[in-house]
């Protein structure tokens, strides 16, 4: 008899058919670093000072993991920001076809530390779909600060709701006019089971053996390159 094998969880972004091939198209997060991460060297032997070993953020792989996992959201299509008045008023366009930024009434966001920066909203034209049980994480595009503005963080059950998702911002530039390119990554896309979500938690002082191996792990940590990544990330597989 044949095995069975359990298909592996899939995330959908679909579009209508006329947007397909024109709107920036969803990519996972690795194949879109950042520009100034890929001109970095993973060890700058050039300016070693007496207490730096070279070693950059290139080797980091708590910094790379958060970089290159999950999926980012683009933006459809070019849109123009004029941020005045301190960032207190925010006039927008666009070429495109479609309606790419909306307002969000201020009301909503009483109180929110943004403020006077008007909260806006960025229209997405993907419809992203989820196994049942999954749901989608959307974080503003982690360790790619743009300077120009910031989404809200927002978890979505995309297994049930199948309709558009848009992303609300605060402009955070200087006053000015800012081109926000076709493609920007608009947030980060994070597929997760809800049922990993529910885990339990406790609060408590460490034991001796955990206070040797935290410490253990540390030095290990420090006294060669690639432990964590030989170590910690192998645990996972």
């Amino acid at each position: 008899m044949l095995a069975r094998f359990k298909a592996s969880p899939k995330i959908s972004f679909l579009c209508h058919p006329s947007d397909l091939g024109v709107i920036a198209e969803p990519r996972p997060a690795k194949s879109v670093l950042p520009e100034w991460f890929r001109k970095i060297a993973p060890i700058d032997l050039e300016h070693v000072g007496a207490s730096d070993n070279g070693i950059t953020i290139k080797r980091c792989m708590p910094f790379l993991d958060a970089l290159a996992t999950g999926w980012i959201l683009p933006l459809a299509a070019e849109v123009r920001l004029e941020i005045k008045d301190g960032g207190k008023v925010v006039d927008s366009g666009w070429e495109f076809d479609r309606t790419m930024v909306s307002n969000h009434s201020p009301h909503q966001v009483t109180g929110h530390p943004a403020l006077p920066r008007p909260p806006l909203k960025f229209h997405n034209y993907w419809t992203i779909k989820t196994p049942p049980g999954w749901s989608c994480l959307f974080v503003p595009p982690l360790n790619r600060p743009n300077g120009v503005f910031e989404a809200v963080a927002g978890i979505v059950d995309t297994d049930a709701y199948t309709a558009h998702i848009h992303f609300p911002f605060f402009p955070i530039g200087p006053d000015g006019v800012h081109i926000i390119d076709k493609g920007t990554p608009l947030v980060q896309v994070f597929p997760f089971r809800r049922a990993d979500a529910a885990i339990a938690s406790e609060i408590r002082a460490e034991t001796d053996e955990e206070i040797r191996e935290r410490e253990k792990v540390y030095r290990s940590t420090i006294a060669g390159q690639g432990w964590y990544r030989k170590f910690a990330r192998g645990a996972r597989a």
